[in-house]
């Protein structure tokens, strides 16, 4: 009895930490919290909590398959729509450590060498028209503006 008091109440709590995940956007971690949420309960119900009762024709016990059945289903699906995003939570992982280690690209603090002539910048240049961008020197590199569009995944 004190057993099942106890399961119910691990569960209550899940469903609880479940629903304000749900509420703070994250679905799919919500609906895995719940999954495993359900799971004591679900053992409670089919009777493995306490073996000794049996594991006879009681409608509580094909209730509570039904509720672990509810939970199983519910972790199939949270792995189909994982797999459907085309990721591995793997990869999500180390992209996210790869995030946090570089947080400026590497050759973003190296100076830029232009092409070395210095009558270039001497001269000065005509003021753009309204509504239309300078086009791009030929010889400017872009590789730390790349780099950082790479890191976005852009």
């Amino acid at each position: 009895m004190l057993a099942e008091t106890i399961c119910s109440a691990a569960s209550v709590a899940g469903l609880g930490i479940a629903a304000v995940t749900a509420y703070r956007k994250r679905f799919l971690t919500a609906t895995r919290i719940a999954a495993y949420s359900l799971v004591p309960v679900g053992l409670v119900m089919t009777g493995i909590v306490e073996w000794v009762s049996g594991i006879a024709f009681k409608p509580s016990v094909w209730l509570g398959f039904g509720v672990l059945g509810v939970a199983w289903l519910l972790f199939m699906t949270t792995r189909a729509i994982e797999r459907r995003s085309g990721t591995t939570r793997k990869e999500r992982k180390a992209a996210r450590a790869a995030a946090r280690n570089e947080a400026v690209a590497p050759a973003a603090s190296a100076p830029s060498l232009g092409s070395g002539a210095p009558a270039a910048s001497a001269r000065p240049q005509a003021r753009p028209k309204k509504g239309r961008q300078p086009s791009a020197a030929p010889g400017e590199d872009f590789s730390d503006i790349e780099a950082i569009l790479k890191k976005h995944g852009i």
